[in-house]
């Protein structure tokens, strides 16, 4: 039997959700899902006996990161059979950051820092966010995850090497990186291939999803002058009609591409040494509902 929460309850849970939000949507990668992670939460804080809880955030933090590991294992056969590439739901801001939005986005939640965690195991990966992005302590990590501190280290020392062998080596300061993306939009606008070239590492590479629903490469591109040609050929093939607006992208300067004057896709890309290194176009249109469709509202 249901009962009502009482009112300090309540204020317990909403002061730690958003917490429960950044902890899943970063082991799951939509905002469908970790809202799902949230409510089931809160369906469990709701039915449980909240005077046996000493801690309501340590408990739910507990609860919320069992779900996602659930989840996360229940959407394997899923993403396995996911055509092409997947990549995280895109959180885009087009304004000012607003309190919500900084909870969500109060640590690393890249794409570029998703997209590696996405090839960890779940327990890894839940692991490695706990201590590394929400500084839970490794007796607290082993009782929400039912291991051993030692197991724990482990498995956040494994996750911590996949994850340092592909950071980009010097951090950018978030102004250089938008006027490095402001010189790369108005070089794709207008088609200008050498323009991209320059701006790019030769090595860039560049991954596209669009999970069955819009074309992509089902193989990571490499080269400036393959990267460069994907931005050219579009222009190419719609001249005049390419448009491209800046936004932040997972906390971090990105872009929305507009064809014709809808929106086709959201960029994000990982800036090193003063060039684009790699680049992630999410082209599936399930993942970009709730983004301006138009132009004219962006």
């Amino acid at each position: 039997m249901t009962h009502s929460i009482p009112h300090d309850s309540e204020a317990s849970f909403a002061a730690v959700r958003p917490r429960l939000f950044a902890i899943a949507y970063r082991m799951l990668g939509t905002r469908a899902d970790a809202d799902d992670v949230v409510q089931d939460a809160w369906l469990r804080w709701h039915a449980s006996a909240h005077d046996s809880v000493q801690t309501p955030e340590a408990w739910l933090v507990t609860i919320a990161t069992r779900l996602a590991i659930d989840r996360l294992r229940s959407r394997k056969a899923e993403r396995e059979a996911y055509i092409g590439w997947w990549l995280p739901e895109p959180l885009v801001e087009l304004d000012e950051r607003t309190p919500e939005t900084l909870a969500e986005l109060s640590s690393d939640v890249s794409v570029a820092f998703m997209w590696v965690l996405e090839r960890l195991a779940p327990e890894e990966r839940a692991a490695f966010l706990l201590r590394q992005v929400f500084d839970q302590d490794y007796a607290d990590i082993a009782a929400m995850l039912d291991k051993t501190q030692a197991a724990c280290r482990q498995l956040v020392h494994r996750a911590q090497e996949r994850v340092r062998a592909e950071q980009p080596r010097f951090a950018v300061e978030p102004e250089t990186h938008r006027a490095l993306l402001g010189r790369f939009m108005q070089a794709a606008a207008s088609g200008d291939r050498t323009a991209m070239k320059a701006l790019m590492a030769d090595e860039v590479s560049l991954v596209s999803d669009g999970g069955g629903k819009a074309k992509s490469f089902l193989r990571v591109l490499h080269g400036a002058g393959r990267v460069a040609g994907v931005y050219w050929s579009l222009e190419h093939a719609f001249p005049g009609r390419v448009a491209y607006r800046q936004a932040r992208v997972n906390g971090e300067p990105g872009l929305l591409r507009y064809v014709e004057g809808k929106l086709e896709s959201a960029h994000a890309f990982i800036v090193d040494e003063g060039r684009i290194v790699a680049a992630f176009v999410i082209r599936n249109p399930d993942k970009l509902l709730g983004l301006p469709r138009e132009l004219s509202q962006a």
